[in-house]
């Protein structure tokens, strides 16, 4: 009698319980998603343009007389030939782009 309860439970115990295989078993490390390599950025060339590019469109003589906003088109304009976007408002604190919410107390 207590035999044949005990195989009710175990038969009962194995229906709720997942069997894993063990952690070296080859179903287990087949079964495991294998993560890639990760990539070292130096092993592509450089993709950016050089310092001395990055001097000349800033130093150019032209676009230095331009008034302030025209000068920043031209320098956009002369990275977007190079394949750079051009970010215009580098210097912007991020405190001036949160404004304080009043809370109720």
């Amino acid at each position: 009698m207590y035999d044949l309860l005990t195989r009710a439970l175990a038969w009962a115990a194995a229906l709720f319980t997942a069997r894993r295989p063990g952690r070296h078993s080859a179903r287990y490390l087949a079964a495991r998603a294998i993560d890639p390599v990760p990539v070292s950025p130096w092993s592509r060339p450089w993709s950016s343009p050089s310092a001395e590019d990055v001097r000349a469109i800033f130093r150019d003589e032209r676009t230095l007389a331009l008034p302030p906003l025209q000068r920043e088109r031209a320098w956009a304009a002369a990275f977007a030939e190079i394949g750079v976007d051009y970010d215009h408002y580098p210097a912007e604190p991020l405190a001036s782009l949160i404004t304080p919410a009043p809370t109720a107390a």
